[in-house]
């Protein structure tokens, strides 16, 4: 259902974005871990690097499960109890998962809470758009052969809203407000059956249509977010090679013409009688026009086939 994301934003301007108040009401900026393996895009596609908003207890043992980390996961769940030594190997797709079935599916019994963050707006910090929260599960995989340790999620979806449910009948299980988030990632705190609550349709998101650069993951330019008006008809230009090819059909089908009014200049008579005519004294040889021959002095003989009497 959610096969691309965007975030483009360089490191700092995204740690201010996902600026939080803790339990005293101080302002703060989550911390980074594994910084390096963030990339910005404005063309996220799954499998891979997205910034992940966690709590800091998930790493360390004795923090404030109300401080926030940001770390890049990969998108598409890798369960810890896979045991091939290539995540690609995973035979079903854990790019998403349904809020209805996620607590009954092995992929996802062993997963912790995780989201993208979508704070308010922040006087001095952060005064622009919020970013949008997408509530997720994360889980940790290591190689059976050893190696660095693999931080991956999935997206959960519900029941669309309303207002989208023309587009699909599933969306993103959004995280309105700093106060879901907080209690969404504050595991140590709030349980999992509160939690759950929060995760439901809402009506409180925009959207527009974009065009279908977005479709090739390699694309990475603002085109892929920016808006398209799908009520204007663009015309198509074929590339290099269609070009070419409709050239060489050109060119094949002028050759044809050319040679059919040749053949009509050279004579008068109609194309479909010409192979009845004698054209050469020499004698007929066996093959179509043989058979043809026989077959009209048959019917000469015999009469016509309508006119024998049916005799089977």
């Amino acid at each position: 259902m959610c096969g691309r994301t965007s975030c483009h934003l360089p490191r700092d301007v995204l740690t201010k974005a996902c600026a939080y108040r803790d339990r005293q009401g101080q302002q703060q900026l989550p911390e980074w871990r594994d910084p390096d393996k963030y990339c910005p895009s404005y063309n996220k596609s799954p499998q891979s690097n997205s910034p992940v908003l966690l709590s800091r207890l998930h790493f360390e043992k004795n923090a404030d499960s109300s401080e926030r980390i940001i770390a890049p996961m990969r998108w598409g769940l890798v369960p810890s109890w896979f045991k091939e030594n290539d995540p690609s190997k995973l035979q079903f797709n854990t790019t998403n998962c349904r809020s209805d079935t996620m607590m009954e599916k092995q992929s996802f019994k062993a997963g912790s809470i995780g989201a993208t963050y979508s704070p308010e707006e922040w006087e001095k910090v952060w005064d622009n758009w919020r970013p949008l929260t997408m509530a997720g599960i994360f889980d940790c995989w290591e190689q059976p052969k050893g190696g660095d340790i693999l931080y991956s999620y999935t997206i959960i979806t519900v029941d669309s809203s309303k207002g989208l449910n023309d587009i699909h009948h599933r969306m993103p299980a959004i995280l309105d407000g700093d106060d879901a988030v907080s209690k969404w990632l504050n595991f140590g705190e709030v349980s999992t059956q509160e939690a759950l609550k929060l995760i439901h349709p809402t009506e409180n998101i925009t959207f527009h249509p974009v065009s279908s650069v977005v479709n090739n993951s390699r694309n990475n330019t603002p085109e892929c977010l920016t808006p398209v008006d799908l009520l204007i008809k663009k015309d198509l230009k074929a590339s290099g090679s269609s070009q070419k090819m409709l050239q060489w059909l050109a060119t094949k089908v002028s050759k044809k013409e050319d040679s059919k009014t040749a053949q009509k200049e050279e004579s008068c008579v109609p194309q479909w009688s010409s192979q009845f005519l004698q054209k050469s004294p020499l004698p007929t040889k066996r093959g179509s026009a043989g058979l043809l021959e026989r077959w009209l002095k048959q019917e000469k003989e015999e009469g016509p086939l309508a006119k024998r009497p049916h005799c089977q």
